[in-house]
C-alpha cells in the first residue's frame, strides 16, 4: 500500500505555493535535540504536499542573517523574512518535548503565516477611499493589507510512543515507507529517533494542512 498523499487546498494554477521553514526553537529543556535536523525533517514533510514546495533550512538561515534576525518571534519579523525570501508562507516551529529513549517522545508546534495571494482565502479586501488617499500608493496599501498579525494555522502535537493513538498514527505513516516483512515492521520508527522525527514532522505538517483545509473551506469564495 502506498503512503498517504497530502494535498494543499490552494489554487495552484499559477504554480506551486512556496514555503520557508524557520529553524525550530528548542524549548524542550534538553540539549540532546538537534533543531536543524528537526527543521530538515519538517521541510521534507512539507515537500510531500502536492501543490507546495519548501526551501531548505539553510536558505532560511541565510535570509535571517541577511535581515539581521536572530530569532523569529514577531509577525513583523516573519513578514521581513518572507519578503526577503520571496515565499508565500513561513512555518515557525518549536520543539516542546524530546526524549530519544525507547519509547520516544517528541513535542512539536508549527505555526503557518501566510504572506501572499495564493494562500489568502478570505474575501477581497474592501478598500477605504480615505485610507487609499492617505497611503503612499494603492500598491503599498494592498501590501500592508495582505499580511495578518498572526498565523493562519497552528499545529500543537505531543507524540508519546506509549500512547495507543500515537502508535496508530505511526502505523498509518509507516504504510508504504517501511518493510512490512521485517521483524520490526512499523515499529522500526520507535527504534530510531531519526525515523521518529520524520514521523513527528510529517504528523505536525499534516495537522497544519488539515487546519488549512478547514480555514479555506470556511472562507468566502474569492
Amino acid at each position: 500500500m502506498p503512503p498517504n498523499v497530502l494535498t494543499a487546498p490552494y489554487d495552484t494554477l499559477a504554480g506551486e505555493v512556496l514555503w520557508a521553514v524557520v529553524p525550530p526553537v528548542n524549548e524542550s529543556g534538553t540539549s540532546l535535540v538537534d533543531p536543524l535536523a528537526v527543521g530538515d525533517a519538517v521541510v521534507a514533510a512539507v515537500t510531500e504536499i502536492q501543490g507546495v514546495a519548501a526551501l531548505p533550512v539553510n536558505r532560511t538561515l541565510a535570509a535571517m542573517r541577511g535581515t539581521g534576525v536572530e530569532r523569529v518571534v514577531t509577525p513583523e519579523q516573519v513578514r521581513q523574512l518572507a519578503e526577503a525570501m520571496g515565499v508565500d508562507g513561513v512555518v515557525v516551529t518549536s520543539i516542546t518535548a524530546w526524549d530519544p529513549y525507547d519509547p520516544p517522545v517528541i513535542g512539536i508546534t508549527l505555526a503557518l503565516y501566510a504572506r501572499s495571494g495564493p494562500m489568502r482565502a478570505q474575501a477581497p479586501v474592501e478598500l477605504d477611499p480615505k485610507a487609499l488617499a492617505s497611503a503612499a500608493s494603492d500598491a503599498d496599501f494592498l501590501a500592508r493589507s495582505s499580511f495578518g498579525s498572526g498565523p493562519v494555522a497552528v499545529s500543537v502535537e505531543h507524540l508519546d510512543a506509549r500512547n495507543h493513538q500515537t502508535q496508530m498514527y505511526v502505523r498509518e505513516f509507516a504504510q508504504g515507507r517501511s518493510d512490512s516483512a521485517s521483524a520490526l515492521n512499523w515499529r522500526i520508527y520507535f527504534a530510531s529517533m531519526e525515523l521518529y522525527t520524520q514521523f513527528a514532522a510529517y504528523h505536525g505538517v499534516r495537522r497544519l494542512l488539515e487546519n488549512e483545509w478547514m480555514r479555506t473551506a470556511r472562507a468566502p469564495a474569492q
